[in-house]
């Protein structure tokens, strides 16, 4: 990912946050030249200093095979706004967009007993709807057996993690403050979280 110094996020922290808030995310595989993606729900971790992202493909899903033995990258990003250039002191401005985006790349490895995806599962439960864990523990072994037998379950532990947040460093100070103004008082959810993001990097 292009980012130019000033909008890399350094700390690994700030970028796990993020990729924790905004978990459901893009991941993209390479075979034969021809780029898949897919998009899925992640549960991201730090252990011992290594960020770790697991999930399961649908065993129908071609990429799911694609994995094995493969690199791949996972792409997080959410919140994004159209910046006017009403928001600048001169005339001679053009539009342009802020976002926040983190790139995960890494080894895929296959979690493939049943201890593995039983973990898996139980760990994204409680990390999307931990309210309904019971309700699944309660379920009868023979169908939880046969929703495990039709996916693929796996993680990558992340050796390069890119990191950008483009929210306007290069503009002055008023300037900031007229797009936060600005996209704060929006209805958009979306700009609302971006106001939110620059005025926290304001103070």
């Amino acid at each position: 990912m292009y980012i130019p110094a000033f909008n890399q996020i350094t700390d690994p922290q700030e970028a796990i946050r993020f990729m924790q808030r905004y978990s459901f995310a893009t991941i993209v595989t390479v075979k034969d030249g021809v780029p898949t993606a897919t998009h899925l729900p992640f549960v991201v971790k730090d252990v011992d200093g290594k960020v770790i992202v697991v999930s399961h493909f649908a065993k129908a899903n071609p990429q799911s095979s694609d994995i094995v033995g493969n690199r791949a990258l996972v792409i997080f990003t959410e919140p994004h706004a159209y910046v006017s250039p009403k928001n600048y002191e001169k005339e001679q401005n053009v539009p342009t967009w802020n976002y926040l985006a983190v790139h995960a790349y890494g080894n895929c490895a296959i979690l493939d007993s049943e201890e593995e995806k039983v973990a898996l599962l139980a760990e994204t439960i409680k990390y999307y709807d931990a309210d309904y864990l019971k309700q699944y523990d309660s379920l009868p072994d023979d169908y939880k057996q046969k929703m495990m037998k039709g996916i693929v379950a796996f993680q990558i532990t992340v050796d390069d993690l890119q990191a950008k947040k483009k929210l306007s460093q290069n503009r002055s100070e008023k300037e900031r403050e007229n797009i936060i103004e600005s996209l704060g008082k929006s209805e958009d959810q979306n700009e609302q979280d971006i106001a939110a993001y620059m005025s926290v990097r304001n103070k």
